[in-house]
């Protein structure tokens, strides 16, 4: 029964960070952190999953890896916005600009 709550509480932790995704956000930041919210929310119901079924552990370290990747990947993004545009507004970006 403890286990089925700790479920749900990531199913909905999971959602809220969908939720704050999926808003009309401003800020490359807060999109950021909340794809983070996202892949922390993921990782514990895959970990739990792992646990229950006695399975092995390394496909929790390959998520993990990946996980590192994109949110490096999302930090370089932000960093090079700010660096040609001055903040980290979504109106201020462009695709078109060059």
């Amino acid at each position: 029964m403890l286990k089925m709550v700790w479920v749900m509480l990531l199913v909905l932790t999971m959602f809220s960070g969908v939720f704050v995704f999926i808003s009309n956000r401003k800020h490359l930041l807060a999109t950021l952190l909340s794809l983070e919210f996202i892949v922390l929310a993921i990782y514990s119901l895959l970990f739990l999953y792992l646990i229950s079924l006695g399975l092995e552990m390394y496909f929790t370290m390959v998520f993990l890896t990946f996980a590192v990747c994109e949110g490096a990947l999302g930090l370089s993004i932000l960093v090079s916005m700010i660096r040609t545009h001055g903040n980290d507004y979504f109106q201020s970006f462009s695709v078109l600009q060059c």
